[in-house]
Formats: structure tokens, sequence, C-alpha cells
């Protein structure tokens, strides 16, 4: 019986995993066993296709690279934020998923920033490999940080 016992809880333990398809926003982690910190295994492909909907859409306000614009924290003459960093250097890194598929889709309200909202233009898929290139840009650090602090819990 305490075989059996012991068998069904390392059964639960071990499900207990992520186990998001490669593909998915969040993508599979695993913990670098030399560093600590939890590493990205994003699929490429969607990588790529996430940098080309960025090319098309959002390069002209985040960068080239998401680095964004000099003095992003100053609102501008008309009281509007100018477009934040989507790179390691801050930001976007300090939301969760769900808060960046929500921005992209819904936009930012009218009176702090001009981001577009980008639902019924871009697929719910475009999205979601958007979201996988721009986490692809941040340093492992700031990945093993916004991991922990939002999907990791």
């Amino acid at each position: 019986m305490h075989k059996l016992l012991l068998f069904g809880i390392a059964t639960l333990l071990l499900g207990c995993g992520d186990s998001a398809p490669l593909g998915s926003i969040s993508g599979q982690h695993q913990v670098d066993s030399k560093t600590g910190l939890v590493k990205r295994i994003f699929d490429q492909a969607q990588i790529k296709r996430g940098e080309s909907v960025y090319a098309e859409n959002c390069v002209g306000c985040h960068g080239p690279n998401g680095e964004a614009t000099p003095d992003w924290r100053k609102p501008g003459p008309e009281g509007k934020y100018p477009p934040p960093p989507l790179d390691s250097t801050a930001h976007a890194w300090h939301h969760s998923t769900e808060v960046l598929k929500k921005t992209i889709l819904k936009g930012t309200p009218p009176d702090i920033g001009s981001m577009p909202a980008w639902e019924g233009k871009l697929t719910e898929q475009q999205i979601d490999d958007v979201i996988v290139w721009i986490k692809s840009l941040w340093s492992d650090e700031i990945y093993d940080i916004w991991y922990k602090n939002f999907e990791g819990k």
C-alpha cells in the first residue's frame, strides 16, 4: 500500500512541471544547472514569425530591436508617453503575458499613449508570435525575473 501511495505522489509531482507545448506564448522552461536561471525553450519558427510581424507593424514605434525611444518615461508635449522599450532595458518584462497580449489587442488608453489596438488587424497567432519574439529579446537574467514573478507562481 505504501509503495502504491508513494508511486502516486511521485507521479503527481513529476506531472506538475511546465508542460506548455513548444510554440505557446510561454514556451517550455528549465532551470540551468550552472546559473540557476530559468532558461527558455521557444519554438524558433515562432520567433521568426514574430520577428516578421514585429518588423511589419511595430518597428516604426518601438525600434528595430525593441529599444524604443530615448526619454520614454517623460510625456511629450501632448501629455502622452512615447513607446516604451520592449527589450531588456525596461517596461515590457514588468508585465505578464496576459497584460502584454491585452495591450496589443486593445492599445493604450488614448490619454496615456498612442499604441493602437491591433484586435481585428492581427490574428491571435500573430500576436502570440510577436510576444514570443519580444521575450526572446530579454536577457537570461531579465527572463528569469519575469518568469518567477509572473509565470512560475
